[in-house]
C-alpha cells in the first residue's frame, strides 16, 4: 500500500462549508434507489433514496426502531432488501454477499480480537487476504501512526480505553481501504467526555482520509457535530435530508423539528402571504407558496430565536408576535432557560377546523394564552435579568411555517424540548 493510497492530499472543498446541495452534486460513492424492507408483517423501510456523496460525512438520525441500523445493514450486505438497487460507485451491488462489496463497517462493541495485539487486530483483513507480509506491515505502521496508537501496538484491547478501542476498529477498517466506512452507533458506550472528544478526532480522520462515512445515531447533538449532511428517519421513511444548518433551521416536517432539538409549535392561519397567531400577523415570504388561503398551519421556532424586551424595543429584524408574562426562570450553565406565558388575544380558526385545546388543555378562543420555552446565553441573561411575574415584548428572529393537516385535533400551541421529554 503506497501512501498516497491512504491519505488524498489533494486540495478538496469541506462539504460543511459547500453551499446547500453541493454534496448531493458531487459523485454518489453510495446510492439507494427505492429500497424497501419489511420483517413478517412489519414495514421498517419504505421507498428510501439516499445518495452517499465522494468524501462525505452522512448522519442518519432517527429514534430506536425509526429503520436506521436496517439501512446501514442493506448496503453492508448483511441484509437484503424487499425492493429497490444498492449502488456503489455506480456499480448495483444488491445482489454481490457483504465481503465482496468493500466497505467497512465499525460497531458499537469494536468487535475486536481479544487475543490480539492491537497491531494483528488492524493487520488481519489484510492477512486473511494474503497480502505479503511487508505490506501489512507497512500498512499497519502507517495506520497506527493515522490512529495515534503506536506506543500501544503491542497491547491487547482489554489493556486499551474504550476510545482507544475504537479507533483500533477504525484502523482495521481503513486497511483495506473500503469504499465506504459504515459506524453503527460508534460512541454509545463511552462516557460522555470521551464521547465528545473521540467523535471530533474521528471527523478529523475521516477527512484526513478523504473516505465516505455513514454514522448511525440517534443523538442529536452528535449528528450536528459530524455530519456534513443529515437524514432524519422517521418509522421507516426520510422526513428530511440537508445540511445541519438546512435541517435545524428549516424544518420540513413538525418531526425534523421536535426531533432536532427543542422548539415552539404555534397553530394559526395563513391569510395574505402572513400567519396570523392570535392578533399577530407575520410575514412568511418564499413560503406562502406552499399555503393556500385561509389554511391551518404551524408556526415553528427555536427557543434560541425568541428575542424579549422588558421595554417594547425589538432588535433590527425581528417580528413581534404578541406580550408575555414570565411564569419560570431556570440557570441551565451556559444559558437561562424561561418558561412564559402568551397573550395571544383573538384566534384565527381555520376554515371548517374546530377550536384548537392549548397544551395545557385550554380552550384557544379569545382571551387564551399558552407557553413556550425561551433560551437566552448567559451574557444577554446577566446583562437583562427577568423575574417571574414579569411582563415582556415577544418577537421572532426566525421560524418556519408548515402546513397543518390535522385540523380539528391539532393542541393550539406547545413547547416540545427533546432534552426534558422521554
Amino acid at each position: 500500500m503506497k501512501p498516497e493510497e491512504l491519505r488524498d492530499t489533494r486540495p478538496r472543498q469541506d462539504p460543511a462549508s459547500a453551499p446547500p446541495g453541493e454534496a448531493a452534486r458531487r459523485v454518489a460513492v453510495a446510492s439507494l434507489r427505492g429500497v424497501s424492507k419489511r420483517f413478517g408483517s412489519a414495514g421498517v423501510l419504505e421507498d428510501i433514496n439516499l445518495d452517499i456523496a465522494e468524501g462525505e460525512a452522512l448522519v442518519l438520525l432517527g429514534a430506536s426502531g425509526s429503520g436506521k441500523t436496517t439501512i446501514l445493514r442493506i448496503i453492508a450486505g448483511l441484509e437484503r432488501p424487499d425492493t429497490g438497487r444498492i449502488h456503489l460507485h455506480g456499480t448495483d451491488v444488491t445482489e454481490l454477499p457483504a465481503r465482496e462489496r468493500g466497505v467497512g463497517l465499525i460497531f458499537q462493541s469494536y468487535a475486536l480480537f481479544p487475543h490480539m495485539t492491537v497491531e494483528q487486530n488492524i493487520g488481519y483483513g489484510l492477512r486473511i487476504r494474503r497480502r505479503p507480509r511487508g505490506e501489512v506491515r507497512e500498512a499497519v505502521g502507517r495506520l497506527l501512526d493515522l490512529v495515534h496508537l503506536e506506543e500501544h501496538r503491542k497491547k491487547i484491547p482489554a489493556q486499551l480505553s474504550g476510545g482507544q478501542q475504537q479507533r483500533v476498529a477504525i484502523a482495521r477498517a481503513l486497511a483495506y481501504q473500503p469504499r465506504i466506512l459504515l459506524f453503527d452507533e460508534p460512541f454509545g458506550a463511552l462516557d460522555t467526555q470521551t464521547r465528545v472528544r473521540l467523535r471530533r478526532e474521528i471527523r478529523s480522520l475521516v477527512k484526513e482520509v478523504n473516505v465516505s462515512a455513514l454514522f448511525i445515531t440517534h443523538d442529536q447533538e452528535e449528528a450536528l457535530e459530524i455530519g456534513d449532511r443529515i437524514a432524519v428517519l422517521n418509522a421507516g421513511r426520510l422526513e428530511q435530508v440537508g445540511t445541519p444548518y438546512e435541517v435545524y433551521n428549516r424544518p420540513a416536517t413538525e418531526y425534523v423539528a421536535t426531533f432536532l432539538g427543542a422548539a415552539n409549535l404555534l397553530l394559526g392561519v395563513v391569510r395574505r402571504g402572513a400567519v396570523e397567531i392570535g392578533m399577530a400577523a407575520l410575514p412568511v415570504g418564499a413560503q406562502a407558496e406552499k399555503f393556500r388561503d385561509g389554511q391551518s398551519a404551524k408556526l415553528v421556532f427555536r427557543p434560541e430565536d425568541v428575542a424579549l424586551s422588558p421595554t417594547g424595543r425589538l432588535p433590527d429584524g425581528c417580528r413581534r408576535l404578541c406580550n408575555g408574562t414570565i411564569e419560570e426562570v431556570h440557570f441551565v450553565g451556559a444559558y437561562e432557560r424561561l418558561r412564559l406565558r402568551l397573550d395571544l388575544g383573538a384566534w384565527h380558526r381555520a376554515e371548517g377546523a374546530a377550536p384548537s385545546p392549548t397544551a395545557a388543555g385550554h380552550s384557544a378562543e379569545p382571551g387564551g394564552s399558552i407557553s413556550i420555552i425561551v433560551t437566552r446565553p448567559k451574557t444577554e441573561a446577566v446583562a437583562t435579568r427577568f423575574s417571574v411575574g414579569e411582563r415582556v415584548a415577544v418577537g421572532l428572529m426566525s421560524f418556519s411555517v408548515l402546513p397543518n393537516y390535522t385540523l380539528a385535533t391539532e393542541r393550539g400551541g406547545r413547547a416540545v424540548d427533546q432534552s426534558t421529554e422521554a
